[in-house]
């Protein structure tokens, strides 16, 4: 079990123009927030855990590429499921010390049981039912303190693309902490919390982005992916 980490509020100005949003920064996500609008640059900047970490140059290969994969996964499984929104980067406000951009979120909507809100400022509030990211490898934050985070927050699902090691790993939420999901004889992932989606992880680490939507166009036309369409319609 998580426990919830104490946010120093002496570090919010209430008043005055912000000082500018560096990277390292520990802050309460209000400041957070104060800081990063009054940003006259758009750069990716992100609080976990208490603490700002800014956006750095992104490779191409390494993730423009595979973040433009998922998009197109998850934007598919959408555009066929009712009641499901995905969103790419959109800044999430998960508690007074983590306020994540995320690579990418598959939610349902409000009104069909889903925890994630549009905040009258514009961001998401509350956690996805699945968050993706495309990390460079174990060392990144995505797999340590973002994790952790996720986690105590009731993120359901956390899948973790780590391109420099060619590996993808699709986590469930039991009991507060993520188990790996098990891959099939055939090495297919399949959500738990989103009946029909499904991933074929060879072709997603070889870049084979028309068998990844083939396998994923097989699970739509799964009779799980049907009873779950025709239930979120009534709802």
């Amino acid at each position: 079990m998580f426990a919830a980490k104490t946010i120093d509020r002496r570090t919010e100005i209430p008043a005055g123009e912000p000082p500018s949003l560096q990277n390292g920064d520990r802050l309460h996500a209000v400041e957070f927030l104060r800081r990063y609008e009054a940003m006259t640059e758009v750069k990716k900047a992100e609080l976990i855990e208490g603490v700002v970490y800014m956006g750095s140059p992104v490779s191409a290969e390494e993730h423009g590429e595979p973040d433009a994969l998922i998009h197109t996964w998850l934007g598919t499984y959408a555009a066929h499921t009712p009641g499901v929104r995905v969103f790419a980067n959109a800044t999430v406000l998960l508690d007074a010390g983590n306020a994540p951009q995320p690579d990418a979120c598959l939610c349902l909507k409000p009104n069909l049981g889903g925890r994630t809100k549009i905040h009258p400022r514009k961001y998401l509030s509350g956690p996805p039912e699945l968050i993706a990211e495309i990390a460079a490898s174990s060392a990144s934050i995505d797999l340590h303190d973002k994790m952790d985070a996720y986690a105590r927050n009731g993120v359901s699902e956390y899948l973790v693309w780590r391109t420099l090691e060619r590996r993808c790993d699709w986590f469930a939420l039991e009991e507060e902490e993520y188990r790996a999901l098990v891959p099939d004889r055939r090495n297919l992932l399949r959500s738990r919390a989103f009946p029909g989606l499904v991933l074929d992880v060879r072709a997603l680490l070889a870049m084979k982005a028309a068998t990844v939507l083939a396998v994923l166009q097989r699970g739509l036309g799964s009779a799980a992916h049907k009873a779950f369409v025709t239930r979120e319609r009534k709802g």
